[in-house]
């Protein structure tokens, strides 16, 4: 069965199919600060979805994660590490973009169990 969780207008922030939970790619609302800050702000956002579908970031699964400026990946990975317990870390990849919109220097697609 597919349920389809937080309906927008043009997406549902979540999707559940047999246990796992795909999430809809989130950016941080406060695009003056840099990828340090705009992952913190993602990552909170993120645990806030998790919270709403009964998961947790223990539970993640899979991460894409798309930047538009690879010399800042630094202070997005010390953010990343920060928030999730090492013995907790995801798959992840790192793509690099060219354009993700004005001012916004990360996108985060993440996949988690129930």
């Amino acid at each position: 069965m597919i349920q389809r969780h937080i309906q927008t207008k043009i997406n549902h922030r979540v999707v559940e199919h047999n246990g796992v939970l795909y999430f809809g790619g989130l950016v941080a609302d406060d695009m003056s600060k840099d990828m340090k800050g705009q992952t913190e702000e993602i990552c909170k956002k993120i645990d806030d979805l998790l919270a709403k579908v009964g998961s947790s970031k223990e539970k993640l699964l899979t991460a894409m994660i798309y930047i538009s400026d690879f010399s800042q990946k630094d202070g997005m990975n010390e953010a990343w590490l920060a928030w999730l317990p090492a013995e907790h870390l995801p798959t992840r990849a790192t793509i690099g973009v060219a354009e993700l919109g004005k001012g916004t220097l990360i996108e985060v697609v993440v996949s988690a169990a129930k």
